[in-house]
C-alpha cells in the first residue's frame, strides 16, 4: 500500500492563499487537478473569471485564483449562471474521481491494481502548457498517455523530473536568429504537493552521484486519477552544482544529462520504494530512464541473488519504448563519464567488474571504443521493446539487429504500438460541441467503435462541418494577428507597425500549418526550394494560400538555427508577410490553436526518419487534412481519400535526389490537388469534395490514432503481455 502523503500548503512556497466566495469555492479543489484542462467547460470556467488575468497567468488556474481581482471574484460568485457552471464542473469532477470500479481497466485489466500499478517513467511530460516540463513530441505524448490512462481507469503512476527552469522560451532577433531565455518556475503557483511521510516530513531520497551524496525530494501533481511524481534535487544542503541537476530540461553538458538520468531512473525506483508502491511493470518511455533497470537489479544482488538471475527477474518486469529511428539520436556516454557518475561502488554492489558493467550499455562486449548507450541497456534489460509506428518498428529492428546478430532482421524482438493523441484535449470546443450534439456526451466512448463512429460522423451535414471549419480558421487568423500585435509591442516596435499586424492574413484563404521541432531531417526548407513558384501560390488573388510556421531549434544546434533564420528572413518580404508568418515560442497553446484550425497540415521529413508524429493525428481529429510523406503514422493512416501523400513510399539513391523529387511532388500536389479542391465551390459556396475528404479523415483516422486505443494496446500487448 502507498503511504498517505500530506499536502504542502502553498504559503510555504511564498504563495498567498485566496479565500474564494462560498458559491464558487469548489474551484479551489478542481484547480488542483489537471482534469479541468481536458474536460467540457473546464478551461472556460476559469477563463471567465477574468480573461485578461487568465491570459497573463498563461492559463494557470492556481495563479489565477491568487491574482484575480476581488471584484471579478464577487461579480462571478453572484452570477447564478456562472455559479451553476462551477457546481456542474465540480460535480462531474467528483463523479469522475469516484468511478474507479466502472472503468475499462476495471473490466479488462484486473491484474493491474493500485497496489500493483504500471510505473511510467519519462524525462518530460506535456500535461499542460502552464507546467513547462516538456520540449516537444515525447512530452506531449507522455501527457496524453497519462490522460488516457486516467480516463480508462488504468492504475498507473508516472515518474519524471521537476525542471526548475523548464524548457527555454524562444525569441527571434530582427535578423531571424533564435535567442533563448529561461524562467524560474514558482512551485507555489502550480497544482502540486511536496511528498511527505506520515509524520509530515518531506520524503527524501539519497543518491550517490559523482562521488557525493545527493538528496532528492519529490512533488506530486494530479492528472485525473493518475499521480505524477516529479523528482527534484534543488534541496538545501546539496552541493550547488547538484541543486542544478534538475535545473533545465535538456540543458547543460553530457555530464548533466547523465546525472539527470541517474536521478530519474535510480531516484525514481527509490521513491516508489519509499512510497511502498510495488509496480506490476515498469514502462521506460524512451531510454532516458534505463538506469532504473540497474537499480532494480542492485536491490536483488544486495539481497544475495546472483547477477544473472537478478537481471532475468528485472527483465520480466520492464518494458521499453524507443522513439528514435537513428542511432545518433540515442543517449550515449563515454566510459570515464559513467565511471565518474556512478563510482566503483555501484558495479561492486551488482557483483560486476568495471568492464562487465560497461558491457551492459554496449552492443559489442569489451569494445573499449564503444560508448555506453542507454538504448542497448534498455533493450538488454527489458522483456519487451517497441517502436511507435509500424514503420518505426521495422526501422528499429534493422537498426538494432546488431544486438541479435544471429537472428534475421524480422526476428529481432522489437514490436510496435502506434502513437495516438488524447481526443478530449485536442478536439476544438466547437467541434466537440457538434460531436456531443450528434453523438452525445459519451462521444469518446463511441470513438472506440469504428463502425458506430463512422455512422455518427456521416450524420453531420456538409453545411455544419464547413461552418465549423470556417469558424476555426477565422479564430486562428484572429489568434495570429493578436499574437503578432503583442509581440511587436513587446519588442518596442512603432505603434503603426504593431497595428499593421491586425490586418494580416485572410480568414477565408487556404491555411497550411507547419509546426515542429527545427531539425535538418524535418526539411523546413523544402517548401522554399522554388521560392518563385511558392510566391505565385501565396499571392494568387483568386486562390491565395497562407502558411503558419512554428517551432524551436535546440539551443546547441547551430545548423537548426540557421534553418530557422532562413524561414524568418524569407517571410519578412513585404508581400510574403501578408501570407506567411512564424509564430515564436511554440508551446502547447500555440499547438492547440494550429491543429484545431488549419486546413492542411504539412509534414515533410526525410524517410524513414519520422518515428511516428502525432501533430497530424490531432489535425485529422479536427477535420484538417494531412499533406505528408509516407512515413511514421501517416503510412498507416493514409488511404488515398483522407489527405495527400508527398513523394513515394520507397527511398531514393541519394538524399539530394530524395529532396528534389519530394519538393517537386509537394509543389505539384499543392497546386493541382490541394488548392483546386479547396477552391472548388458549389452555388452555396461550399467545397463539397473538400468537406467530403474532411469527413472521411475524421471517420477513418480518429478511431485508429487516439491515445485511448494506444493505451489499450499497451495494456494488452505490453503491460499484461497478452
Amino acid at each position: 500500500m502507498m503511504r498517505e502523503v500530506e499536502p504542502i500548503q502553498l504559503q510555504e512556497q511564498g504563495a498567498e492563499a485566496t479565500t474564494l466566495p462560498e458559491t464558487i469555492a469548489a474551484l479551489e479543489r478542481v484547480s488542483r487537478n489537471y482534469w479541468w484542462s481536458w474536460n467540457p467547460d473546464g478551461h472556460s470556467v476559469f477563463r471567465d473569471l477574468d480573461q485578461e488575468v487568465f491570459d497573463d497567468c498563461e492559463h494557470n488556474p492556481r495563479r489565477l485564483l491568487k491574482e484575480v481581482p476581488q471584484y471579478s471574484l464577487m461579480r462571478m460568485a453572484t452570477d447564478p449562471v456562472y455559479v451553476e457552471r462551477v457546481r456542474d464542473l465540480a460535480a462531474r469532477f467528483d463523479a469522475y474521481m469516484s468511478s474507479g470500479q466502472e472503468t475499462w481497466a476495471a473490466r479488462h485489466a484486473r491484474a493491474l491494481t493500485h497496489e500493483r500499478p504500471v510505473a511510467y517513467f519519462c524525462a518530460e511530460f506535456g500535461v499542460h502548457h502552464s507546467l513547462p516540463l516538456y520540449s516537444g513530441g515525447l512530452g506531449i505524448l507522455a501527457g496524453d498517455h497519462l490522460k488516457s490512462a486516467s480516463d480508462l481507469g488504468l492504475p498507473l503512476v508516472a515518474v519524471g523530473l521537476l525542471y526548475h527552469h523548464g524548457y527555454f522560451r524562444q525569441h527571434l532577433r530582427r535578423d531571424g536568429w533564435q535567442e533563448e531565455a529561461y524562467q524560474q518556475i514558482n512551485v507555489g503557483d502550480l497544482p502540486m504537493e511536496l511528498v511527505r511521510d506520515k509524520d509530515g516530513e518531506p520524503v527524501r531520497i539519497d543518491l550517490f552521484v559523482r562521488g557525493r551524496d545527493v538528496q532528492v525530494q519529490a512533488w506530486r501533481a494530479e492528472v485525473g486519477r493518475v499521480p505524477l511524481y516529479l523528482l527534484d534535487t534543488n534541496v538545501e544542503g546539496n552541493d550547488e552544482i547538484d541543486r542544478l541537476i534538475t535545473g533545465h530540461l535538456y540543458g547543460g553538458d553530457r555530464e548533466t544529462r547523465c546525472v539527470q538520468e541517474m536521478v530519474l531512473g535510480i531516484g525514481g525506483v527509490r521513491l516508489l520504494r519509499r512510497l511502498e508502491i510495488e509496480p506490476h511493470v515498469f514502462h521506460l518511455n524512451e531510454g532516458h530512464s534505463a538506469f532504473l533497470t540497474l537499480e532494480l537489479t542492485r536491490e536483488l544482488t544486495e539481497s544475495g541473488v546472483e547477477f544473472g538471475e537478478a537481471a532475468a527477474r528485472v527483465r520480466s518486469r520492464c518494458a521499453f519504448t524507443t522513439h528514435t529511428p537513428v542511432a545518433a539520436g540515442h543517449d550515449e556516454f563515454v566510459a570515464p563519464l559513467i565511471e565518474k557518475c556512478f563510482g566503483q561502488g555501484y558495479w561492486d554492489a551488482l557483483g560486476l567488474t568495471r568492464d562487465e558493467f560497461l558491457n551492459l550499455g554496449r552492443v559489442k562486449e569489451d569494445d573499449e571504443e564503444e560508448l555506453f548507450g542507454l538504448t542497448p541497456l534498455a533493450l538488454r534489460m527489458c522483456r519487451s521493446s517497441n517502436g511507435v509506428s509500424r514503420k518505426h518498428g521495422e526501422v528499429s529492428r534493422e537498426l538494432w539487429n546488431k544486438m541479435w546478430p544471429e537472428r534475421h532482421v524480422e526476428e529481432v524482438p522489437i514490436s510496435h504500438v502506434t502513437n495516438g493523441v488524447h481526443a478530449p484535449t485536442w478536439v476544438s470546443p466547437l467541434l466537440r460541441s457538434l460531436f456531443e450534439e450528434r453523438i452525445g456526451s459519451g462521444w469518446t466512448e463511441v470513438l472506440h467503435d469504428a463502425d458506430a463512429w463512422s455512422r455518427a460522423v456521416d450524420s453531420i451535414s456538409d453545411e455544419e462541418l464547413w461552418k465549423v471549419r470556417r469558424l476555426q480558421r477565422k479564430r486562428l487568423v484572429a489568434f495570429v494577428r493578436e499574437r503578432l500585435f503583442q509581440a511587436r509591442l513587446q519588442q518596442h516596435e512603432p505603434r503603426s507597425w504593431a497595428e499593421a499586424a491586425l490586418g494580416m492574413f485572410d480568414p477565408d484563404a487556404l491555411t497550411i500549418g507547419f509546426a515542429r521541432r527545427v531539425a535538418a531531417y524535418k526539411r523546413w526548407g523544402l517548401i522554399l526550394t522554388d521560392s518563385e513558384r511558392l510566391r505565385r501560390m501565396l499571392l494568387d488573388p483568386a486562390r491565395p494560400v497562407q502558411l503558419v510556421f512554428a517551432g524551436k531549434a535546440h539551443p546547441q544546434d547551430q545548423g537548426a538555427k540557421l534553418i530557422l533564420q532562413q524561414i524568418a528572413q524569407w517571410e519578412l518580404d513585404p508581400e510574403i508577410m501578408q501570407r506567411a508568418v512564424f509564430l515564436q515560442d511554440y508551446d502547447q497553446e500555440v499547438a492547440r490553436q494550429l491543429v484545431q484550425s488549419v486546413d492542411v497540415w504539412m509534414n515533410v521529413p526525410r524517410r524513414p526518419l519520422e518515428a511516428s508524429g502525432t501533430s497530424g493525428e490531432k489535425v485529422a481529429m479536427n477535420g484538417g487534412l494531412n499533406l505528408s510523406v509516407l512515413d511514421g503514422w501517416w503510412l498507416e493512416g493514409y488511404d488515398g481519400q483522407n489527405g495527400w501523400a508527398v513523394g513515394e513510399e520507397g527511398l531514393s539513391e541519394t538524399i539530394e535526389e530524395m529532396d528534389r523529387r519530394d519538393a517537386e511532388s509537394l509543389y505539384r500536389v499543392l497546386e493541382h490537388e490541394v488548392v483546386e479542391t479547396f477552391y472548388d465551390r458549389d452555388g452555396q459556396g461550399i467545397p463539397r469534395r473538400w468537406v467530403g475528404m474532411t469527413r472521411h479523415a475524421i471517420r477513418t483516422l480518429a478511431p485508429a490514432f487516439n491515445s485511448d486505443r494506444m493505451v489499450r494496446d499497451y495494456t494488452r500487448q505490453i503491460y499484461l503481455g497478452e
